[in-house]
């Protein structure tokens, strides 16, 4: 097939690379003149193991290419595939700006004697591909000359090349058998269970997805807030619960909550469209509330650990939202970093991929440097490096001894057997 890819975020650009990796022709769009040049170059824009190289085969191949030039592509391909941000507004309303514009830039490039099959990849509210579709019509076109099909993706950020070599499933919303079969085709070297359904359907699939694993989260961190007031262990009790197959052991780490741009995005979209419709979505208000609250709760137990937090040095390891990524958006490490520095604690940080884009704390490019004469160190992301850490030599760089782990990755004894102060809410 011959595929354009509107949009060279994290979802357009890695299905555009894997698409062309299968043998269609691909192109995507993006009107980042210095994102397109770069990536036209062969340098990969995102932190993702294994993208870049992909990405420069097959730019050698000639199978894959950027462009800003978004209406020379609408008019060569006959496959559209939707990649734009849809980020959340200040109601928690969905802002549909970027697929208004895409809706437009597709009538003005599509001609009267042309079809197209449009594939909405972004994250919509439920009745977006009936929006979408009602656009189209209104635009004067002929309805017959339109096929919109709501395939919505579920990439892990970090093992996204992984997830869409081996998708647990394929979503398909669309109003005709024929295009659960244009799909199969399109992503015909994938081994997955296919679930066609109604447009609409397919949307609350994704946000039922995401709103599942925040309140996963949410949960895990309000029963550590319960170990904490008994001295029970959060650890064991997330190992015994995840062993039951009815709840699995996947995102039940208690930790400073969830963030990254999707998942506090997608919650309030989903609250929003509920109460649209007159539902009120208590849950998904409960499951921010915790989310919300939980980097005070971290900060409140340092202070009962180490006392008054004005002018310590505090070193925090972890700048990106999770492991593996360089992803700093809605980062629960800067929400802590902000009320540290609100409690006057002279603050450094180290990230192995993530760029530090706040003024309020001084970034080292070494790990060990950073924690110089630190009397506190925090994890704040979950990186291997951070779990693997020497802690002889944190303990012989660091001034004094406390090692906060705000995210219940470490092995305490490890910590505990360099002459260093293990702390953890929920840790009994």
């Amino acid at each position: 097939m011959n595929i354009c890819v509107i949009g060279c975020g994290y979802v357009g650009l890695t299905t555009g690379t894997v698409l062309s990796h299968f043998g269609h022709d691909v192109t995507c769009v993006d009107i980042d003149s210095q994102k397109v040049d770069a990536l036209n170059n062969g340098v990969c824009i995102i932190h993702e193991d294994g993208l870049e190289s992909m990405l420069q085969k097959q730019l050698q191949k000639g199978t894959l290419e950027f462009s800003t030039d978004i209406h020379k592509h609408l008019q060569r391909n006959a496959v559209i595939l939707v990649a734009v941000g849809t980020p959340a507004s200040a109601t928690g309303k969905t802002d549909l700006t970027y697929i208004d514009q895409v809706i437009e830039n597709i009538t003005l490039s599509t001609q009267d004697d042309e079809k197209k099959t449009i594939i909405i990849k972004s994250t919509v509210p439920p009745g977006t591909n009936e929006y979408i579709q009602t656009r189209l019509i209104e635009s004067g076109k002929r309805k017959d000359r339109f096929t919109v099909i709501s395939n919505p993706e579920f990439l892990r950020e970090g093992t996204a090349l992984y997830d869409l070599l081996n998708p647990d499933k394929v979503v398909v919303g669309g109003r005709n058998p024929l295009e659960l079969e244009f799909i199969r085709k399109m992503y015909a070297y994938l081994p997955s269970e296919y679930f066609f359904t109604s447009p609409v359907t397919a949307e609350l699939i994704k946000y039922a997805s995401n709103a599942f694993l925040a309140t996963k989260i949410s949960f895990i961190n309000e029963l550590q807030r319960i170990c904490e007031a008994y001295k029970g262990d959060i650890s064991v009790v997330a190992e015994a619960i995840g062993c039951d197959p009815r709840i699995g052991p996947h995102f039940l780490k208690a930790g400073l909550g969830y963030g990254g741009y999707c998942l506090p995005k997608d919650i309030q979209s989903l609250s929003h469209a509920a109460t649209v419709k007159g539902v009120v979505p208590s849950l998904l208000y409960s499951v921010e509330r915790v989310n919300n609250s939980q980097v005070d709760m971290y900060i409140d137990f340092l202070e009962k650990e180490a006392g008054d937090l004005n002018h310590r040095k505090i070193t925090v390891w972890g700048l990106a939202f999770k492991s593996n990524t360089d992803d700093t958006r809605d980062s629960p490490s800067y929400r802590l970093i902000k009320r540290l520095n609100e409690k006057g604690a002279i603050l450094t940080a180290y990230d192995p991929a993530a760029v530090n884009k706040s003024k309020i704390v001084r970034t080292s490019k070494d790990q060990y440097e950073s924690i110089k004469d630190a009397d506190i160190l925090i994890i704040a992301t979950d990186w291997m490096d951070f779990i693997e850490a020497d802690w002889t030599k944190v303990k012989a760089e660091m001034n004094g001894s406390i090692i906060m782990d705000a995210r219940n990755c470490l092995n305490p004894s490890d910590v505990r057997s360099a002459g260093l102060n293990y702390v953890a809410p929920g840790i009994g």
